[in-house]
């Protein structure tokens, strides 16, 4: 948890004021953070034991909502696409797409719903891990000019209903755009990936 909060640091900051990070940087920020010591940061830092259990309730959300898609896409799926009995020189290369295709389809659909689904959760999570860490972020509404991070949320519900009355339901989803990149990409590789199989079939028949 405390390397995670130092890459993230890393990630967000701006690139105005941030200098070229080293290869350990992450890890000896997170050691600091761990041990409290080495990096500067203010009264309103969250102590570590205060982010378990928002960092556990993301992460078994997160679990049990991609689990239970990925079953569900691959049951799905798998009715669609009875084994077929192949008998000519074809028959590896359809074993493989019958056999991997449809459990790549099924991750990406159940990493794909939960981030969707657990992105408000993860905005809160990323605000609270972020408190009191003297970050400067690039101000993505205007493009530019920088903002400090000042926040002064008291715990997980506080900063709930401070997003939720000072930004409303929109604030929750700010940096939505980077999942859709993601996933669009995803989605392009799964789909070069089927098409390249596709030939090696029609190469093969």
């Amino acid at each position: 948890m405390p390397f995670y909060s130092a890459s993230l640091i890393e990630t967000v900051q701006s690139e105005i004021i941030r200098d070229d990070p080293g290869i350990l940087d992450c890890v000896k920020e997170g050691v600091g953070r761990l041990i409290g010591m080495g990096i500067p940061h203010s009264k309103r830092l969250f102590p570590l034991w205060a982010l378990v259990f928002p960092t556990f309730l993301h992460g078994v959300l997160h679990y049990i909502v991609s689990s239970t898609i990925q079953k569900l896409v691959l049951l799905v799926l798998r009715k669609k696409s009875p084994q077929r009995q192949v008998t000519d020189g074809t028959e590896p290369i359809q074993n493989m797409l019958d056999a991997y295709f449809p459990e790549l389809m099924a991750t990406f659909a159940g990493n794909l719903c939960a981030d969707v689904l657990l992105y408000p959760l993860e905005t809160v999570l990323h605000r609270l891990y972020l408190q009191g860490t003297r970050t400067i972020i690039d101000n993505t509404d205007l493009g530019f000019e920088v903002l400090p991070i000042n926040t002064q949320y008291e715990g997980l519900r506080d900063c709930i209903n401070t997003i939720r009355k000072e930004e409303g339901t929109l604030g929750f989803y700010k940096g939505f755009g980077s999942i859709i990149v993601q996933y669009s990409l995803h989605a392009a590789v799964l789909q070069i990936t089927k098409m390249i199989y596709s030939v090696m079939l029609q190469n093969a028949a």
